[in-house]
């Protein structure tokens, strides 16, 4: 029953990210998903300075993806798609001048950096079930979670990605 896989990885995150207790100076933001067969989970940790600039400080990840075989890969698989969601929601946008993309390529792309990285914690719910799909599922939470965590700490809600510091900005 997806309702209650979804429910387990919801309830495992929730306990592992110590849910309503953020460090201090920081909000927390939560989303699931249910795909490819898989369910996850996700609560961010972040903070908003005066200027708007966020910084994602942890992100825990709960998943429910059948039986494990090689638990490495799916660690390994679950940050690399942190990294990238992470890139979807602060750094990559693609403009458009008349019709013409201005980035010609990485240089012109900005990608997140090692020292922009959040801590990632992976936790699994036990199962005996085939295993399923672990790649994209980790990728569509991560969004939703920190930009729950910025109304928390703004009471503004983010219309559009990337998140843009300047509408965050304080008055």
């Amino acid at each position: 029953m997806p309702a209650g896989k979804l429910r387990e990885c919801l309830t495992l995150v929730a306990e592992k990210a110590g849910w309503g207790k953020p460090a201090p100076g920081r909000f927390q933001g939560i989303a699931a998903i249910s795909s490819f067969s898989s369910h996850a989970a996700e609560v961010a940790e972040v903070s908003v300075a005066a200027d708007g600039a966020v910084r994602v400080h942890r992100v825990v990840v709960a998943v429910h993806v059948g039986q494990v075989v090689q638990p490495d890969n799916i660690r390994s698989q679950i940050e690399g798609a942190i990294v990238l969601a992470l890139g979807f929601t602060l750094k990559h946008e693609i403009r458009l001048v008349n019709g013409v993309v201005q980035e010609a390529g990485f240089s012109d792309y900005p990608l997140v950096r090692i020292d922009e990285m959040p801590a990632v914690e992976v936790h699994v719910v036990p199962s005996d079930e085939p295993p399923t799909g672990i790649g994209e599922p980790p990728i569509p939470p991560l969004p939703a979670a920190v930009c729950n965590a910025i109304y928390a700490a703004t009471g503004k809600r983010v219309k559009r990605l990337p998140v843009r510091a300047g509408e965050l900005r304080r008055a």
